[in-house]
């Protein structure tokens, strides 16, 4: 790769479409299973797409809660997994799903497919009788935390007890106006070329404001080259109350449960309890 090859990349980007497929990058390799019973889940998208997961109980004898993991936007849950595989331990049921072209779900991956398929997500495990519906907290890692808000803020008839967003954008657009500000040829056209590029349809920024008065947690690295820390804290900023926003000082993309884990984790278990039991966000 040579130092024009971003600038050929987004040119030919510019004229044979758009930027929004860059937000997908799907396979179904297995990286990992749980190391404890799981169940193989499949279920319908709003279209009738099918999409498959993982649902892990917690081996608690009254689980604290359930939380919803939106992966992502590379490889498939067996990927994600590591993120999260405590929390099982930690009291809290686990969900896990592919969204449409990820893993074994059908289908192929755009902005509204992989939007209905947050929301359908969210639905299906409100949907389970062999879990409190009324303790449920959807957890969201950089693309999949744009996917949380926006399926948050479209099912009001899911009573989620939290969202919690880690290491996400503001907007579309906002995150490819940024990639064009690396390109020192064509950064002056970054305003412009934004539009062209991408549409902002289910941006967490517009609308995380009414996810209010459901709690919003965001967790964002002073050093994410990936998602530069200014979204985190824009969709602070954005937020309505309840809010908290923990900076991971020197962290990096999506790091804070893995780098960080020794700090984090505690933190974060002790955050869902609180979340699961209506008490306030920890700072």
């Amino acid at each position: 790769m040579n130092r024009h090859t971003p600038l050929i990349v987004l040119l030919l980007l510019l004229f044979t479409g758009c930027a929004n497929g860059l937000f997908y990058h799907p396979d179904n390799r297995l990286y990992q299973t749980p190391d404890t019973p799981y169940e193989e889940v499949s279920f319908e998208s709003l279209d009738g797409t099918r999409l498959t997961g993982w649902f892990i109980a917690s081996p608690v004898v009254k689980p604290l809660g359930t939380v919803i993991h939106f992966h992502g936007n590379a490889a498939n849950i067996s990927n994600h997994y590591g993120f999260v595989e405590w929390l099982p331990d930690a009291g809290f049921n686990l969900f896990l799903f592919d969204y449409r072209g990820y893993g074994d779900s059908e289908g192929k991956p755009g902005r509204r497919g992989v939007f209905e398929d947050s929301v359908a997500a969210l639905r299906y495990v409100a949907s389970r009788r062999d879990l409190d519906p009324s303790r449920l907290i959807a957890f969201g890692q950089s693309l999949g935390g744009a996917n949380a808000v926006a399926a948050a803020a479209a099912t009001p008839d899911v009573p989620l007890k939290g969202v919690i967003v880690d290491s996400s954008f503001f907007s579309y657009r906002s995150i490819v106006r940024d990639k064009i500000d690396l390109i020192p040829v064509i950064r002056w056209l970054k305003w412009p070329l934004s539009f062209v590029m991408a549409t902002n349809g289910h941006s967490p920024g517009p609308v995380i404001e009414s996810i209010s008065p459901t709690p919003v947690l965001i967790i964002h690295g002073t050093r994410d080259r990936v998602i530069p820390y200014d979204h985190g804290r824009r969709l602070y900023d954005a937020a309505g109350s309840p809010k908290a926003m923990w900076t991971v000082d020197g962290g990096t993309h999506t790091d804070a449960l893995m780098t960080w884990r020794d700090i984090y984790r505690s933190k974060f278990a002790e955050t869902l309890r609180n979340l699961t039991e209506g008490k306030a966000i920890l700072e």
